[in-house]
Parts: structure tokens; C-alpha cells; sequence
């Protein structure tokens, strides 16, 4: 299935800035979508669709801070790049501790802002490839009984077939059985490959 374009999502009150950022990123070969409330946003919100989020720090009703919280209780994970017209140093420092790429103050430089923009889209773009190898990861583990979870819990902290069995009460003869529909239904080759798997699925 091909993958939407990228969109620039502009949310700004003031609408000649909105008008000047939309016509700076189409010259630039981006898609954009404006805004002029935040609410407008939110309401159309689709966690779907690659890009990130040039969010202004000040407007009424929520602010840019509360903006870039309400995305993530929506579980929009969309890149958040703020624009502002005040030096707010808490600001600037509560946004990128949440994760904002980067804090521009108006005026800013307009190379400064399409490099921010460019380096959203690959985090979007990193973001995206990893949540779908955690979802594939996640189905891949899913598929296992409760039992063939102990064992292979057990088998990626390194225990030998004989001291699963003994963890387990049961028989290394059944141990062993597990162990191969486990790496049979996880599509692994080894141990040290099933060891990579449970580790990358306890990051996803």
C-alpha cells in the first residue's frame, strides 16, 4: 500500500503568518495543511498521516505546550517544531524536554526552519518503520501459548533446557518441544536470535 505524502500541519492564529509559512514550504516541494485554532486541528487530527507539526507557542484557548499534550493523549506522535513572536526561555525548555525538534523565534531564518522541517520528517519517517516492526514483533510474540512465554522468557535469560524444565516442574523432554514452536512460530534461527527478539520486544 502506498504511503500518504508527507504534510506540514501549520497551526498559527495569526493568518499572515499562516499564509507565509504555507507559501515558504510549497516553494520548498512540501504539502502543507493550515490551521488558525487549535481546536480546528484537533478536530481533524489523524494519526495517520506522515509529516510533523509547526505549532505556534501562543494562541488562544490551548497554547502551543497544551497543543503538543493533547496530540499525544490523541496518539498523534507527529514531530513538533515551535514557532514563537515572545523569548520564552521555560517554554523553550519545557518543549524540548518534550520532545519538540526544535524552539524558533520569530522572525527566524527561513533555512533555519525548513532544516528543522527536514530533520522532523526523518524522525516521522525512523518513528513510523519502528512502531511497525514493534506491531510485527508484538503479533509475532502474541501467537504463543502462556507456556511457550515462560519458556521462551526463560531461554532468553540464557537457561539451559534442564533448568527451564526444573523452573517449570516439568520434563526436558517437553521443554525441548516448546523451545522449537517457539522459534519456529518467532521466526528465529537461534538462541542468540530469540534473545535479540525479546530484547527488542521489551523496547517496543
Amino acid at each position: 500500500m502506498t504511503q500518504a505524502p508527507a504534510t506540514i500541519f501549520l497551526v498559527d492564529d495569526d493568518l499572515s503568518v499562516l499564509r507565509g509559512l504555507g507559501r515558504l514550504l510549497r516553494a520548498a516541494g512540501h504539502v502543507t495543511k493550515p490551521f488558525a485554532s487549535p481546536s480546528e486541528f484537533l478536530s481533524q487530527l489523524s494519526g495517520d498521516t506522515p509529516g510533523c507539526a509547526v505549532l505556534d507557542l501562543r494562541m488562544p484557548g490551548l497554547n502551543g505546550l497544551e497543543l503538543q499534550q493533547a496530540m499525544e493523549s490523541k496518539g498523534c506522535h507527529l514531530p513538533v517544531i515551535f514557532i514563537t513572536g515572545h523569548g520564552d526561555v521555560p517554554a523553550s525548555v519545557r518543549a524540548m524536554k518534550a520532545g519538540a525538534v526544535d524552539f524558533l523565534l520569530k522572525p527566524f531564518d527561513e533555512q533555519h526552519l525548513l532544516s528543522a522541517i527536514e530533520q522532523a520528517l526523518r524522525k516521522d519517517a525512523a518513528a513510523r518503520v519502528g512502531r511497525v516492526e514493534s506491531a510485527a514483533l508484538h503479533a509475532r510474540h502474541s501467537a504463543l501459548t502462556p507456556r511457550e512465554r515462560e519458556v521462551c522468557a526463560l531461554v532468553a535469560q540464557g537457561l539451559t533446557n534442564k533448568e527451564v524444565a526444573l523452573r517449570l516442574g516439568t520434563t526436558e523432554k517437553t521443554i525441548k518441544v516448546h523451545r522449537a514452536r517457539v522459534i519456529q512460530k518467532l521466526d528465529v534461527d537461534s538462541v542468540a536470535e530469540l534473545v535479540r527478539f525479546v530484547d527488542r520486544l521489551g523496547q517496543g
